[in-house]
């Protein structure tokens, strides 16, 4: 789940915002699928990636410069809609439901989101890519390009969250033990409803508002035990210097001040990264103003095509 401030002044900071083993190879699509990819040439396939434990859903498309798209929580992969067919005119894109969301399997125990990103990059045979990542997608993103320099060439965080952040606002583990509390208790509609009135407040969009409700509502019950049965990296608040991706910050100017000083230590720290404020946007900044993330994106990425 992305990041968030307790229970008791969400409402307060709302109105405060500013402005190793190897995965095996066998059985490892069940959809449609077309030919291996190769550059140069539009490929279309979905289906399924085996990690350790279960199955990573994935929908793959385009052809150039590969883009992974990594969605936040408690949204899965459909969240990146207005971003996928655009991204395709230009790279070979692929977007995955994160363990536990959307068409992937549940976590049975305890995995490492890092060593599931890792392995569905080498299954698909990507080679160098680009990671664009949202909140907690970010988070896991920049995890990657730490972990995996040779291949991660490029990075986009949107709303980031970042390993080991200390964040200010202390009340954090009330507000998702309040959450959690409510799935268990079969309380889906107020635990949505604290989580949206912190990262996707109701009304700032009202054609992006009922989408992003269904969305998160469709992935609430993989939250319930969730950091329970993750695996986290080395945090890389400690080692944002030794990032050698290209790498664009993106914020909303919605969005809280905590990730707006998230986004400020990233341009600061990370070796010619570059950042920018949407406008009219909170933490869903790719759904909320589509066109300019899309162009934003797409313009920076363009070296790569």
């Amino acid at each position: 789940m992305a990041r968030g401030p307790s229970l008791g002044r969400r409402h307060q900071l709302h109105a405060g915002r500013r402005a190793d083993a190897r995965a095996p190879r066998a059985a490892r699509r069940d959809l449609r699928e077309a030919p291996p990819a190769v550059r140069g040439r539009v490929i279309t396939a979905e289906g399924y990636v085996p990690v350790e434990g279960g199955r990573l859903w994935y929908q793959r498309a385009g052809a150039g410069f590969p883009v992974i798209l990594i969605h936040p929580r408690p949204w899965d992969g459909r969240i990146w809609d207005d971003q996928f067919a655009p991204f395709v005119e230009q790279h070979d894109v692929v977007r995955y439901d994160r363990r536990g969301s959307g068409r992937s399997d549940p976590p049975a125990g305890t995995f490492s989101e890092l060593r599931d990103l890792l392995y569905l990059m080498e299954e698909l045979e990507l080679g160098r890519c680009a990671l664009v990542g949202c909140g907690s997608g970010a988070e896991l993103a920049l995890d990657a390009a730490l972990a995996s320099r040779t291949l991660v060439d490029a990075l986009v965080l949107a709303s980031p969250d970042v390993s080991g952040y200390r964040w200010r606002d202390r009340g954090l583990p009330v507000f998702e033990s309040e959450v959690r509390r409510a799935l268990v208790s079969g309380e889906p509609e107020w635990a949505m409803d604290m989580i949206l009135a912190v990262w996707a407040p109701p009304g700032l969009d009202p054609n992006t508002d009922a989408r992003v409700r269904l969305l998160a509502v469709e992935n609430l019950e993989g939250l319930a035990t969730w950091d329970a049965v993750v695996e986290a990296p080395p945090p890389a608040v400690d080692r944002l210097e030794d990032v050698s991706a290209a790498t664009l910050v993106l914020v909303g100017d919605r969005d809280l001040g905590e990730v707006h000083a998230i986004a400020d230590l990233l341009a600061e720290r990370v070796p010619g990264a570059r950042k920018h404020v949407i406008a009219d946007a909170d933490q869903l900044v790719h759904v909320r103003k589509p066109e300019r993330f899309n162009r934003l994106v797409l313009d920076f990425l363009s070296f790569r095509v």
